[in-house]
């Protein structure tokens, strides 16, 4: 219940959320409208845009595709969404070109389930363009999958409908976009990788070079049909796979057996020749060099695209029990910073007294957001939850607040001699626990 939070017309609200707790897909009522999409047409229709929550949860979106914090993956992280007011995140991550990446979000047990937005996005080399969107989900399916077609920076935005509190797990992870290319070896097997020196510095390395025993079978690592076979002064007997759905060409060279005919069509796994070392790789061990190359920009490394998949990081230590709290530092300041990694640069600083809400766990890291509704990260260690400052009875009536602005909704009034314990100060605002446990802000005291 949110009394006086926000002046939402109740039976336009409950009329809203109704329509939008229905079963949804991807395709949602326009084909071509991505679930947050639809979502917030549907809002506008409501004219819940014309409310300061429906407002928020507009800029939220937005923001967290401005100021998304930086991550590197694999990425795991335990969150909370709040229910009295509108939130998203953003996560940035560094791709390759040829990775897939594979986005999953679970609501903790027993979490009421509320409908939950994901959408990754390519971020323009042109800061002005908007971000491309590459894949989205919500409830009715909380993962997607997708290749990365060039290395960029993506941002993953997380974000709830109106109104709903709820606990969950994100997790971002890098697999292989292809299959292995020689039967029974792994990544572990690359003995030579892209961009080394050949010839005395006259070329390099367009490809990998996967060693193995000669023979072994070389196979098909996706779905397609052969080009050409034959031989040349480089490659020695070659092959060439062309991957039509994600127009590329695979190349197999140094084999010591073709076993395939141009226009073969072939299927994962298929054998396409046996390792050998034909070709100028007469006088090194037998292995087969294997290469990538897509339409309109040529050679790219093809490591990406086989690696091994992603071992995620270990499962925040600290989740459940801050998620949703009020935290403070232990020393006099600490820093927040937009990375959870000790190398980034704290961009502000809260002191002792300044209660930071946890909204979000790693393993060693906390996402909090600031008072003033920055958000970013703090080692684990450096912060403690937030045990009262002191104790208060209140000498006259006051209005609880929802934040520590003059312009915020008020929660609820208090009476005079009513006892509060202040939990931090920001701003010459106290955040202060009611007996029941309602937590909110009050105002400065006028001198």
């Amino acid at each position: 219940m949110l009394p006086r939070l926000r002046a939402l017309p109740a039976f336009l609200l409950i009329l809203f959320l109704t329509a939008c707790s229905q079963s949804q897909t991807l395709q949602g009522i326009f084909q071509k409208a991505n679930p947050h999409e639809e979502y917030e047409r549907r809002l506008r229709q409501a004219r819940l845009d014309e409310t300061a929550l429906g407002r928020d949860w507009l800029r939220a979106a937005d923001q967290a595709l401005r100021d998304s914090l930086t991550v590197s993956l694999p990425f795991q992280e335990s969150g909370f969404f709040p229910a009295d007011r509108a939130v998203a995140v953003g996560y940035r991550y560094l791709v390759r070109t040829g990775e897939a990446i594979h986005v999953s979000l679970t609501l903790a047990p027993g979490t009421e389930a509320p409908r939950v937005f994901l959408d990754a996005f390519e971020l323009r080399p042109d800061q002005q363009a908007a971000p491309r969107l590459l894949a989205s989900a919500d409830t009715a399916a909380l993962s997607f999958r997708y290749v990365a077609e060039d290395s960029r920076q993506h941002v993953l935005r997380v974000q709830p409908e109106l109104l709903r509190a709820g606990r969950y797990t994100v997790r971002i992870q890098r697999e292989p976009s292809l299959g292995f290319p020689v039967k029974g070896k792994n990544d572990v097997a690359v003995g030579s990788f892209w961009g080394v020196a050949r010839d005395g510095g006259a070329r390099r390395h367009e490809g990998i070079d996967i060693f193995a025993k000669r023979g072994t079978p070389a196979v098909a690592v996706t779905n397609g049909y052969i080009t050409r076979v034959n031989e040349t002064k480089l490659g020695g007997r070659v092959v060439w796979l062309a991957d039509a759905e994600h127009g590329q060409h695979i190349y197999y060279a140094h084999l010591d057996k073709q076993l395939v005919q141009p226009g073969q069509q072939v299927r994962t796994g298929d054998t396409l020749g046996l390792v050998g070392n034909t070709g100028n790789a007469r006088t090194t061990p037998p292995h087969l060099h294997f290469g990538v190359y897509r339409s309109g920009q040529g050679a790219v490394d093809p490591f990406p695209f086989v690696r091994h998949a992603d071992v995620l990081p270990p499962a925040p230590r600290t989740m459940p029990s801050r998620l949703g709290q009020w935290v403070r530092a232990r020393e006099p300041r600490v820093g927040l910073r937009h990375s959870p990694t000790t190398k980034a640069t704290s961009f502000t600083t809260a002191t002792r007294s300044t209660p930071l809400l946890v909204l979000g766990a790693t393993a060693d890291w906390l996402r909090v957001q600031l008072p003033a509704g920055g958000t970013g990260f703090v080692a684990a260690k450096a912060v403690l939850t937030a045990a009262p400052l002191r104790r208060e009875a209140l000498p006259n009536s006051a209005d609880l607040y929802a934040l520590p602005s003059p312009n915020a909704p008020a929660l609820d009034t208090l009476a005079a001699r009513t006892s509060v314990a202040v939990i931090g100060e920001f701003g010459g605002y106290r955040l202060v626990r009611k007996p029941n446990g309602r937590v909110g802000w009050l105002a400065p005291v006028a001198s």
